[in-house]
C-alpha cells in the first residue's frame, strides 16, 4: 500500500501549520523539499530585482528601436524618413545628398568627380574650350579634316609610284596603301559623322532616308573642301620632286605628266561609254560592301567594319584600276582636278578629251552608289531575319538618324487605376508557401 506524500507547492488545501509563506505570499512546505523550494523563489525575486525585464519600446517610422541600455550608449537622433528622400532632380545623373552617403558612410557620391580647372591636364582644358556643341557642324569637321587625311595619303602614295617612274612600288603596293588610308581615315571619323568621305556614300545614305538633305550638301561641300587642302599637301610635299620629274612645266599626259598624281584620267583604249561603265561598276561595288558591313543584321562589329572598308578598296584597287584608276568618289576626284587647275597645269585638266571625261567621275559615281546599295537591299537586305536582341534598342536609338541625336521617345500618358480595365476580377488565390 502506498504512502501518500505531501505536495511540493501550496494550494488550497495546504495548511497554515504545515507550510509556511515568502516575501510575495506564496506558500511551501515546512519540509527539506520546501526549504529548497523557497530558496528558489527568492534567488528569482533577488534577480528580478536587479535586471528588471525592460519595457518594450514602440517600432515607429522615425527612429529604430532601442533599449534603454542603448539609449544611455547610443543618443542618436535619426531624422524622419520623409527628411532622408530629397526632391527629384531634372538632372537623371545627379547624385542626390541622402542620409545614408553623407552622415553614415561619408562617402562622396559615385558620379560625383573633381572637375576643377587645377586636376585637369592641357588636352582636357582645351576640350572644354573648344568643343563643339553642334552635331552638324562637328561632323561636317570630321568629314573635312579626314577626307583630307584620306587624299593627302593616297595622293602621296601615287606620287612615289609616278615620281619613282614605279621602281619603288608596283600598283599592288598603291591599292593596299589606299585601302590602308581609307582605314585610317573612316576609324577618325566613324565615331562623329559615320566616315562617309565619299559624296556617293552620303547620296545612297540620303536616297534611303537615313541622312537628311542638309546633311547630304553640308557632308558634300566638307569633303571637297577636305580633298582640295589634301591635294595641295601633298604637292607641297613632293614639289620638288614633281619639279624634277618635268622639270617645271605642269603636264597632263604624256611620259612627264604628272597631273594623275591627282586626278584620275582614262587609257587611250578606254572608250566614254566605257568609261561610264566603269565608274558606275566600281561605285556600285563599293557601295554594295559598304551597305554590307554597316547592316546591323549582319552583326559585324563596328569596331572591325573601317577594316573591312578599307580590304574593300584594296580589293576594288586590284580589280577596277586600269582603265581610269578607280576615281569612285565625286571629292577624289573633283577637288583635286580643281586644285591642279589652280597650280599651274591649265585648263585642259577639265577639257581633256573634248570634256568627255570629267564629268564621268562626278556624275556616274552617284548612279553606281544608289545601284550598289539598292542591290543590296532588295536581293540580301530585306531577306535577313531581324536581330531580336538589337532590333528593339535601335528603334529607339539610332546614329544614322537625319538629325544624329536620339530619336523622341513618347511617353504613354499615365492613367489612374481605378481607369485600367481588369482581364479577371476573380480574386487572386495565394497558396502557402
Amino acid at each position: 500500500m502506498l504512502r501518500k506524500t505531501q505536495p511540493l507547492l501550496t494550494g488550497s488545501k495546504m495548511s497554515s501549520t504545515n507550510a509556511t509563506s515568502t516575501s510575495h505570499g506564496q506558500m511551501v512546505p515546512n519540509t527539506p523539499s520546501g526549504a529548497i523550494l523557497e530558496e528558489l523563489l527568492t534567488a528569482a525575486e533577488d534577480d528580478d530585482a536587479v535586471c528588471p525585464i525592460p519595457p518594450v519600446t514602440p517600432i515607429t517610422f522615425d527612429s529604430p528601436p532601442l533599449s534603454p541600455i542603448q539609449h544611455q550608449f547610443m543618443s542618436v537622433d535619426y531624422p524622419p524618413i520623409t527628411e532622408q528622400v530629397s526632391e527629384a532632380k531634372s538632372d537623371p545623373l545627379e547624385v542626390l545628398t541622402t542620409h545614408k552617403n553623407s552622415i553614415i558612410t561619408e562617402r562622396t557620391p559615385p558620379f560625383e568627380r573633381d572637375l576643377s580647372m587645377e586636376n585637369m591636364n592641357l588636352v582636357d582644358r582645351l576640350r572644354e574650350k573648344l568643343y563643339i556643341s553642334n552635331e552638324l557642324y562637328r561632323a561636317a569637321l570630321a568629314e573635312l579634316f579626314c577626307t583630307g587625311f584620306l587624299l593627302f595619303g593616297g595622293c602621296s602614295i601615287n606620287a612615289q609610284y609616278v615620281l619613282s617612274q614605279r621602281r619603288t612600288d608596283e600598283w599592288i603596293a598603291v591599292a593596299i596603301g589606299w585601302g590602308l588610308i581609307l582605314m585610317f581615315a573612316v576609324l577618325m571619323s566613324f565615331r562623329i559623322s559615320g566616315g562617309h568621305l565619299n559624296p556617293a556614300v552620303s547620296f545612297f545614305l540620303f536616297s534611303q532616308g537615313k541622312i537628311s538633305a542638309l546633311r547630304f550638301i553640308v557632308f558634300a561641300v566638307a569633303q571637297n573642301i577636305g580633298a582640295f587642302l589634301g591635294a595641295l599637301t601633298t604637292f607641297i610635299v613632293y614639289y620638288d620632286g614633281i619639279s624634277s620629274f618635268d622639270n617645271g612645266t605642269r603636264y597632263v599626259s604624256g611620259p612627264r605628266s604628272t597631273a594623275h598624281i591627282f586626278a584620275t584620267y582614262p587609257q587611250p583604249h578606254l572608250s566614254t561609254f566605257g568609261a561610264v561603265l566603269d565608274q558606275i561598276a566600281g561605285t556600285a561595288v563599293l557601295c554594295l560592301g559598304i551597305a554590307v558591313i554597316t547592316d546591323r543584321r549582319n552583326r559585324i562589329p563596328p569596331f572591325l567594319q573601317p577594316a573591312f572598308m578599307g580590304s574593300l578598296l584594296a580589293v576594288i584597287g586590284m580589280g577596277f584600276a586600269l582603265n581610269a584608276a578607280y576615281a569612285i568618289n565625286p571629292a577624289r576626284d573633283f577637288a583635286p582636278r580643281l586644285f591642279t587647275l589652280c597650280a599651274g597645269y591649265g585648263w585642259r585638266v577639265f577639257s581633256y578629251r573634248s570634256y568627255k571625261w570629267s564629268w564621268i567621275p562626278i556624275i556616274c559615281p552617284m548612279l553606281g552608289a544608289l545601284l550598289g546599295a539598292w542591290m543590296y537591299e532588295f536581293f540580301i537586305g530585306f531577306h535577313i531575319p531581324d536581330d531580336p536582341e538589337t532590333t528593339y534598342i535601335h528603334k529607339i536609338l539610332d546614329d544614322r538618324n537625319p538629325d544624329g541625336q536620339l530619336r523622341e521617345i513618347h511617353v504613354i500618358e499615365k492613367k489612374p487605376l481605378s481607369e485600367v480595365p481588369v482581364e479577371n476580377s476573380k480574386p487572386t488565390q495565394y497558396r502557402d508557401m
